[in-house]
This record gives C-alpha cells, structure tokens and sequence, in this order.
C-alpha cells in the first residue's frame, strides 16, 4: 500500500515546491505593442523589453497590452473594452503620444479628485484605479515617457514628427514625464524614470539622420542638434535612419534593442521580489 502513496506524495511535493508564475500586465502605446510586432519595425528591433525580461525571469508571464499609437486618455477611455485582467504586476508606460498629440496634462488635483479624461493626470487615475479594482494586492509599477528625437516611420515616412526639443501646444514632454513622477510618489508606486535617468537622450537617440545638404543637395549625415536645422521633405527625400543611424532607437523614437536593454534593466531594478 505504501508504495502506491508514494508516487503521488512526490508528485504533490514537485508541484508544491514549484515556483509560483507571475502574470504581468504591461500597459502602454506602441513601445510595447512592439515587443510582439517586430515585423512592423523593419526588423531593426528583435526583442522589447517584455522578451528580455521573460527570458531572463522564466516564471514571469506577460500579457502584452500595448496600442499602436494610443495616449493615456484613449486608454482611459476604452478601460472597460481592452480586456485587462487580474494579474500579480502591472506596467503603464505612457504619455509620449499625449504629447505629441497636444493632449491636456492637467495637474495632481485631477488625479485627486478623479476628475476623468479630460486631462493626463485623470486619465491616469482612472487607470489606476481600474487595476486596483482587479487586484488590490498588485504591484503597479509606473514608466515615464523617453525623450525623443526625431521620428520617421520606417513603413511610412510620411508619418513623421520633431522631437522632444520643442513644445507641442506649449508643453513640454519632460512636464509628462514628470506627471508620472508626482503621481508615483503620491500613490507610493515604483517609478522607472526614463526620461531623466535612462541615459538614452536626444545625442544618443541615433547616430545620425541621413538629410539633404539645403545648399548642394547632396545626402550627409547629422547628428543632433544639427540635424534640426535641415528640412526633410516625405514627398521627395530617402528615408533619414538606414540600418548604420541607430542607437537607443532605430528611428528616433521607437527603442533599439539597446534601448530596450537600458528600458528592461531599469524596469527590473524596481520590479522587487522579481528574484
């Protein structure tokens, strides 16, 4: 009889001392869409943040709740349709497209008094408020935008917008990243600031954009800030960023895979008990 009880007690112990999967939600605009769309970089970026951090954490599970082009606001607004779930961490890392979007950031009082989606720091309440809703005992971890170069899509150069060295409707990019800031101090989450300690800055976004010469006509090759006094014309111009012009992006605003290194070590730096 003992040796039937054996078999089973052993299997129970084996999955007993197993160690428990962590399922992570990681919220976002297409930074994180990416990670599982590399085709639709040019396959110039082979693994987003996500992959590098599964990989290196097996028992880490992701669900991958990024969208292409979305800001804060679109998600707020959509927060009962995209299909969130329980799960053990979450990310939201957001806010260059409501920046570049002209998107109003509002101020803490918004994300204090709910006062909704109206501004970046309502939308953001609403999101929050939406995770703790699913789980009360989740880590909410929040990203701060990156800065940016200039972008051009590499499937559409027409698609194109200045970097983060300019306003957009008199906002800054720096004055999101730093929304994100306040509110992970006031609700007391962990915060990857990006924006001011990734290291990845508008000299290293990429080594180059490949422009016209305005007085012969002929292509060279700028570096920032020089770049941002030569005109790009979509209609007649080659696309600005070959394979050799990235560096922590490969197109000025989406990460490389070093960006996405630099994104996946500091995000684990603040991921406690990921270990």
């Amino acid at each position: 009889m003992k040796k039937y009880l054996i078999l089973p007690i052993l299997i129970f112990i084996s999955f007993a001392s197993a160690p428990r999967k962590i399922v992570w939600v990681a919220i976002g605009d297409s930074i994180t869409y990416l990670n599982d769309h590399t085709d639709e970089t040019g396959n110039r970026m082979t693994k987003g943040y996500m992959t590098l951090i599964t990989e290196k954490y097996p028992r880490v599970e992701y669900i991958n709740q990024g969208h292409n082009g979305w800001t804060s606001i679109n998600i707020a607004e959509k927060i009962e349709a995209i299909g969130l779930v329980k799960a053990d961490v979450y990310t939201i890392f957001l806010g260059t497209n409501d920046w570049w979007q002209g998107k109003t950031l509002g101020t803490i009082a918004d994300y204090e008094q709910h006062t909704g989606s109206g501004t970046v720091y309502g939308s953001f309440q609403i999101i929050t408020a939406k995770l703790k809703q699913l789980n009360k005992k989740a880590k909410i971890i929040l990203i701060t935008p990156l800065q940016r170069g200039d972008f051009v899509y590499v499937n559409n150069i027409k698609n194109n917008a200045y970097g983060s060295y300019r306003t957009k409707k008199e906002q800054n990019l720096e004055q999101f990243a730093n929304a994100v800031v306040e509110i992970g101090k006031l609700e007391k989450f962990p915060v990857v600031d990006l924006y001011h300690d990734s290291g990845i800055n508008l000299d290293n976004m990429v080594n180059f954009k490949r422009l016209k010469d305005p007085q012969t006509g002929q292509y060279q090759n700028y570096t920032y800030p020089g770049y941002t006094a030569v005109p790009f014309d979509p209609e007649k111009d080659e696309y600005p960023y070959p394979p050799e012009a990235s560096n922590m992006t490969y197109d000025g605003l989406h990460p490389s895979d070093k960006g996405h290194e630099v994104i996946a070590g500091m995000l684990v730096g603040k991921w406690k008990g990921l270990r």
